[in-house]
């Protein structure tokens, strides 16, 4: 079963919440990181952005750079910028995008919980990764940014979350991108008893849905800093990190889109030639074509919309891996029509969020920059549960959560 655990948040100033909240750091540029800050002291970018404060082509993995984001941190705190709560809390906060509203509970995760398997992962880690976000958190002492967890439905937590945003948040603001936050305080022993009990009790796994590094990464400083502590006796702070749990039924999966910058030799004649043996293809035209429903693809070449069906040969919807519909393409068009085969590795592929629209796929092959994109229907939280219960992980770049957290808002000491 899984264990959260009530903390003593660091926060802003009420009235400093929208200047420091911040995208998190790995969905952004460092150049892209600068000019969101701009001439804005309070940002979050200064902790999770450090380099943006160090001189030009400062390496981003140079200790210089995790040192700045430690006294960056270190003056906030000393200047009264984050204070830390007097008591345990928990928090709620809620996000709403596009007229619909998720509510997350802040808490502590469990470092036995992920090392246990209690908490789910979905995707593979790269080892340069997570050895970055592990030197964040050795050298700030923090979890600065919290990772985005989901659990299956429970009522009665539910229950207890509308009951806590029955007044006023803490803090209230909408953000530049339209994305309306609000944060909630739990200050109360019994409820915050009430919760972490339901948890303990009720629910079995908890899911990594986005921030699989961090997660990796603050799960292993722990397991660090236990071997390190002769007097270890697992109450220690460092034995948890910072996570927002939301109920699966309200979160948002976008579609995570394919564009391939050639047809590897084949003609577009050839190549929609070759589509229609795994798929029943249909020209849509000039008008954005988008699918609506699993295994349904939307290809866009030569300025032309096709609606794509998969033939049932080749999916197996028992199976949680071959039933994706990012397995299909990859399967039956990526690997032996265009000779894409490492997703990871290969140049000549290039992936784009649903957040930005089919217009994307449409403007960078009109461009000329691509040959034909690939627009598909978004993953399930039932899929990316059930991928996660068989220990299987899902091909890179397949989910794509919207709205993403925002960092700077809590933050959790290791001591």
């Amino acid at each position: 079963m899984a264990i959260i655990k009530a903390f003593k948040g660091f926060r802003p100033a009420k009235e400093l919440a929208k200047s420091m909240a911040s995208r998190p750091y790995d969905v952004l540029s460092s150049e892209e990181a600068c000019a969101e800050a701009g001439d804005n002291k309070y940002s979050f970018y200064h902790v999770i952005k450090s380099e943006i404060d160090c001189p030009a082509g400062t390496d981003h993995y140079s200790p210089v750079v995790y040192t700045k984001a430690k006294t960056n941190l270190e003056n906030w705190i000393y200047a009264g910028i984050l204070k830390q709560d007097a008591s345990p809390c928990l928090y709620v906060y809620a996000q709403t995008f596009r007229g619909k509203t998720q509510y997350g509970l802040v808490a502590c995760a469990s470092v036995s919980d992920y090392l246990n398997n209690v908490i789910r992962k979905h995707e593979l880690t790269r080892v340069e990764k997570e050895i970055d976000r592990k030197t964040h958190i050795r050298v700030t002492g923090f979890n600065s940014e919290p990772v985005f967890f989901a659990y299956r439905d429970h009522a009665e937590i539910d229950s207890i979350v509308k009951e806590a945003v029955n007044h006023d948040p803490e803090n209230d603001f909408m953000a530049d991108d339209g994305i309306r936050h609000r944060l909630w305080i739990i200050a109360d022993p019994v409820t915050i008893s009430r919760i972490e009990k339901i948890f303990r009790d009720e629910i079995p796994f908890t899911y990594v849905a986005d921030g699989h590094h961090r997660t990796a990464a603050a799960a292993h400083v722990g397991e660090e800093r236990k071997n390190a502590n002769p007097s270890h006796n697992g109450t220690e702070e460092y034995n948890f990190f910072l996570a927002v749990h939301f109920p699966a039924s309200q979160l948002t999966i976008l579609d995570y889109n394919r564009l391939v910058k050639d047809l590897n030799g084949l003609t577009a004649e050839e190549f929609l030639r070759k589509l229609s043996l795994s798929f029943d293809v249909s020209p849509g035209g000039k008008k954005e074509c988008k699918p609506a429903r699993l295994h349904e693809f939307s290809l866009y070449i030569n300025g032309i919309w096709y609606a794509l069906r998969a033939k049932p040969f080749t999916y197996n919807d028992n199976d949680p891996i071959d039933s994706l519909d990012v397995t299909v393409l990859s399967k039956v068009v990526l690997d032996p029509l265009l000779d894409i085969k490492d997703l990871r590795q290969s140049k000549r592929i290039d992936f784009v969020g649903g957040i930005r629209g089919l217009e994307e796929l449409k403007k960078r092959v009109d461009s000329g920059e691509m040959a034909a994109a690939f627009a598909l229907y978004p993953v399930s939280m039932e899929q990316l549960m059930s991928i996660a219960d068989s220990g299987n992980s899902m091909p890179p770049k397949t989910t794509w959560f919207e709205p993403k957290l925002r960092s700077g808002l809590v933050l959790h000491r290791l001591e």
